[in-house]
C-alpha cells in the first residue's frame, strides 16, 4: 500500500494545472469500459492476459507498457482520459500504465475479483467519502481524497 500511496501522489501531482484528482477519472474510465470485468476482458483480448493475471493474483504485478495499454484501450479512450485531466495523452497513458495494475490488484484481494455487478465507487469506498478501515484500499483512497 505504501507503493500505491506514492503512485497516487505522483499521479495527482502530474495531473494538469486544474488540480483534478485522477482517481474519479480512472473510476469513470472503468465504468465506461463495463466495469472491472469489461476492462480486464478488453486487455486480455488485446494480448495482455499474462499481465492481467498477475494483477489479480497474489504475486507481483507485471508491468504494462503505455504503448500496449494505448493499443488495448484505443486512442479515443486515452484522449478522453487525458482531456479530463488536462494532460497530454502520452502522459495519461503513462499514468494509467502505472496505476491500473495497482488498482486491479487492490480490487482483487487474495486473488479474487469482486462480485459481478459490484459498483466500483462502493468498492473504493465511494471515492469522495472514504469507507473501510484505515489499512484498506477503500479507506486509503477515501483518506487521500478527503485530504485534498
Amino acid at each position: 500500500m505504501v507503493l500505491f500511496n506514492a503512485l497516487i501522489g505522483a499521479i495527482a501531482s502530474q495531473a494538469g494545472s486544474s488540480g483534478d484528482n485522477p482517481l474519479p477519472v480512472i473510476v469513470g474510465l472503468l465504468n465506461r469500459m463495463g466495469g472491472l470485468p469489461g476492462l480486464l476482458q478488453k486487455l486480455q483480448q488485446a494480448g495482455l492476459g499474462d499481465e492481467v493475471k498477475s494483477w489479480i493474483s497474489t504475486g507481483a504485478n507485471q508491468p504494462v507498457s503505455p504503448d500496449a495499454l494505448g493499443q488495448a484501450l484505443g486512442a479515443d479512450t486515452v484522449a478522453n482520459f487525458a482531456r479530463q485531466l488536462g494532460i497530454d495523452p502520452q502522459q495519461g497513458l503513462g499514468m494509467l500504465a502505472q496505476v491500473l495494475p495497482q488498482v486491479v490488484d487492490g480490487l482483487s484481494p487474495q486473488g479474487q475479483l469482486p462480485a459481478e455487478g459490484s459498483d466500483l465507487g462502493v468498492l473504493l469506498g465511494g471515492l469522495m467519502g472514504g469507507a473501510g478501515g484505515p489499512g484498506s484500499l477503500p479507506g486509503m483512497l477515501g483518506g487521500l481524497l478527503g485530504k485534498r
